[in-house]
């Protein structure tokens, strides 16, 4: 039974963004949920030397995150920015990148004013002069590319932002706006887990590799539904993932994060846990080995139906 091994970049601590010169760790830590329950500036502290400690110096944040449907926009930037103006060392051992283009309550908005305003705020909150990656947050389908190409291509220029992505683009979407970029993507963000297939299926990932894009999947652990299983179709992943977990001494979580970096596109599975040892813990996911027949285990039980 052959192994199947993670991609060969995947098997030393760091690896590229896309075909830039940006290296970065195999996992990612996003900081979603930082903001929440009002912590404090010293415990984000803790948490993002948790990250850095195990090695995961990719660090994924957003200007919404914090938003609470009323207010908060912005909130988890700004703890961050707290952080790094706390311990300006830090952000000399991190890769940082934060999204933009919602504004709330809902409306996605990439016109060119709003984008310029929308990087600009995100490095005075994280009180940086440049972040290393931005992405759009989600496609504004009133934007045309050709206006958001121009902006991007702007800022790389001014030096605010190194390198560009998008998150939950569709594949057109991704073509169009990298056609008319000077400064081409090197990320996508769509939601990927064992439970969340269908990048597998319809062509992101294909896409992915064709472009040569780092893909980085959010909410890995399907909004926590690999952890605590409810439906049958849920269980009966968790089971297809136990069996290796057991067998290899990781935790089914570990082991859905290694799922998804066993694909060839080179998966960087970004940590949602505000727990600093359950950060650590997701390094594990470097050790974990898969075989052809216990990866295709874990698809079908997730597909609901036997390979064609």
């Amino acid at each position: 039974m052959s192994e199947l091994p993670l991609p060969p970049e995947s098997r030393v601590l760091g690896r590229h963004l896309g075909a830039g010169g940006i290296e970065v760790s195999p996992l990612a830590w996003g900081m979603w949920r930082l903001a929440d329950n009002g912590r404090s500036a010293a415990d984000a502290a803790k948490l993002v030397h948790a990250a850095l400690d195990a090695g995961i110096t990719f660090l994924d944040t957003a200007d919404i995150y914090g938003f609470d449907g009323n207010g908060g926009f912005g909130d988890a930037e700004v703890l961050l920015g707290e952080v790094l103006a706390a311990e300006p060392g830090l952000r000399d051992r991190m890769v940082l990148a934060t999204k933009g283009g919602i504004l709330p309550p809902l409306p996605y908005d990439q016109s060119a004013d709003y984008l310029r305003k929308a990087i600009d705020d995100s490095l005075a909150r994280l009180k940086v002069d440049s972040v290393d990656l931005w992405q759009i947050h989600r496609p504004d389908i009133l934007a045309h590319p050709q206006e958001t190409a121009r902006v991007l291509d702007d800022v790389v220029a001014s030096g605010k932002v190194r390198s560009l992505g998008v998150s939950n683009f569709t594949i057109h979407q991704t073509a169009a706006l990298n056609h008319l970029l000077g400064t081409k993507l090197v990320t996508t963000q769509p939601e990927i887990s064992a439970l969340r297939i269908d990048c597998f299926e319809n062509g992101e990932l294909d896409q992915a590799m064709m472009l040569g894009l780092t893909p980085m999947a959010w909410s890995p652990l399907g909004g926590g539904r690999l952890a605590v299983p409810e439906t049958p179709r849920d269980k009966a992943v968790a089971a297809a993932l136990d069996s290796v977990a057991e067998a290899q001494g990781v935790s089914r979580t570990v082991c859905a994060y290694s799922w998804l970096m066993a694909h060839p596109a080179g998966i960087i599975p970004i940590i949602g846990s505000q727990n600093a040892e359950r950060i650590a813990e997701s390094a594990e996911a470097l050790k974990v080995r898969w075989t052809r027949t216990d990866w295709y285990a874990v698809l079908v039980a997730a597909r609901g139906v036997p390979l064609p």
